[in-house]
């Protein structure tokens, strides 16, 4: 019997029970500690050098690896990995995931903007009144099957942002059709993110089942990963920008975080437009083959003090780790005359005459830029504005899901955010942002964001929040 690994595309003879320890035994001897990531490992077991064959790219892809193996391979320790790198199996799955969400968000909002007549099997309103589309429930689902193919369902616990009750009521057939159908498209290009899809297509109680074990409820102990499927619905149903959030928490830190903003252009003064301008400019304008003029995932880990873009996965192609990343960093600009300063485009959930009296007392000059769901701090991650405020009316409890994902990707790409009395974010009080002092701040720098912090002291008194 062989074992076929796709990293690097051989078969190694199996030898005999306990093979795989001797293996991995001989490999933590050659591999100095902390270099386990991609490390190419000289071997001569078939006269060539072979990758360092990583516990995602066996469970995800082997065609042949048996239920036993699984278990021993999660069971391995982690051979003393520094903080950064023994998470790196879970930023890969993590990665490829919201890959995979960003792909079927891409479709689903075409569809959306196309053909307006099938909006109402598409997008529903919740009890607050806010949309719900189906590609909230689709890519919930969709992540949750990732993260368990991938690393054992036993492991993985979710905290989501929504749930399957509404799916399962008897006048929402139509819609849960829709949610079905579009969840086996997805799954059925499984194989092009490096998983083999499912042997037949998911039915109703499949997805429903899939979603409903997004029921984790957070807290102060324990992993846990925290989701928002469309970050920005109202963007994402107006054709304009959204995102895809998830991120890792552990003992109620964050250890990672990834951001997928299928929409973000590539050129930074096409965010001050609608996206359906962009729209418009892309097809009047005849691009190269591989040109990357919108769409990125962004990512970083809790210590590494870096944080990475890459490209959406073009149709078509396979997903290889790691995918034309490049790292980004905030921008060095201290100067509030030149910063750009995003802020959230509904009001009902933020006060914008609060942030313009802060941005005048701060000497913030520029015109905010007003910017759906959580790619105002991609924004600021990517270098492309220096401040993100937001200040919730009276009775507005922030969400875990909404913040979780960016402020790790700021904060490893040289940021900060804080809550308004400098204090850091706590994930640890379960789904809300308990405690959390007036408001949030992410800043590109230690300057700016005192001098923010400073005028909210100065300037609270006489708000009505």
């Amino acid at each position: 019997m062989s074992s076929y690994f796709p990293s690097f595309g051989t078969k190694i003879p199996r030898m005999g029970k306990g093979y795989d320890d001797v293996l991995f035994t001989v490999i933590n001897q050659l591999v100095k500690p902390g270099s386990w990531s991609n490390y190419k490992v000289p071997c001569n077991l078939s006269k060539q050098h072979i990758s360092f064959v990583s516990k995602f790219d066996q469970i995800c892809s082997s065609p042949v690896m048996m239920e036993d193996e699984h278990k021993k391979l999660d069971s391995l320790p982690e051979f003393g990995l520094s903080e950064p790198e023994k998470y790196s199996k879970e930023l890969e799955v993590a990665v490829r995931a919201v890959q995979m969400a960003c792909s079927l968000c891409q479709r689903v909002q075409d569809t959306l903007i196309s053909n307006a007549r099938t909006n109402h099997r598409q997008v529903q309103s919740k009890d607050d009144n806010s949309p719900v589309t189906v590609a909230d429930w689709s890519v919930q689902a969709i992540v949750s099957w990732m993260l368990s193919e991938c690393l054992g369902s036993q492991n993985v616990s979710i905290v989501a942002e929504e749930d399957a009750q509404t799916l399962s009521e008897a006048n929402a057939s139509e819609l849960l059709e829709a949610v079905v159908e579009t969840v086996n498209q997805c799954l059925a290009e499984a194989p092009r993110f490096g998983v083999q899809e499912p042997k037949s297509p998911l039915g109703t109680s499949d997805v429903l089942e899939i979603i409903s074990r997004c029921n984790s409820t957070g807290g102060p102990t324990g992993r846990f990963w925290v989701l928002d499927p469309v970050d920005g619905t109202l963007g994402f149903v107006r054709g304009d920008q959204y995102a895809v959030a998830l991120a890792l928490i552990e003992d109620g830190e964050v250890k990672l975080g990834v951001l997928g903003c299928p929409n973000y252009p590539m050129r930074k003064e096409w965010l001050s437009y609608h996206h359906r301008y962009h729209r418009i400019i892309s097809k009047l304008t005849r691009p190269a083959s591989e040109t990357w003029n919108k769409g990125c995932v962004l990512y970083a880990k809790k210590g590494s003090e870096k944080a990475w873009m890459q490209p959406l996965l073009h149709v078509n192609k396979m997903f290889v780790w790691p995918n034309h990343a490049k790292q980004v960093s905030v921008s060095s600009i201290d100067n509030p005359a030149l910063a750009t300063f995003c802020e959230p485009v509904e009001k009902a959930n933020s006060s914008h005459s609060f942030t313009a009296g802060l941005a005048h007392s701060v000497g913030l000059r520029k015109q905010p830029l007003r910017v759906y769901s959580m790619v105002k701090y991609a924004a600021i991650a990517r270098g492309d504005a220096e401040v993100f405020m937001k200040f919730a009316r009276a009775g507005y409890k922030e969400k875990i899901w909404d913040h979780a994902a960016g402020v790790i990707i700021i904060q490893e790409a040289g940021g900060m955010v804080t809550d308004a009395g400098g204090l850091p974010l706590d994930f640890s009080k379960g789904l809300y942002l308990e405690g959390l002092d007036r408001g949030i701040v992410a800043c590109s720098g230690a300057t700016l964001h005192a001098k923010i912090i400073d005028a909210v002291d100065a300037s609270w008194g006489s708000s009505s929040l």
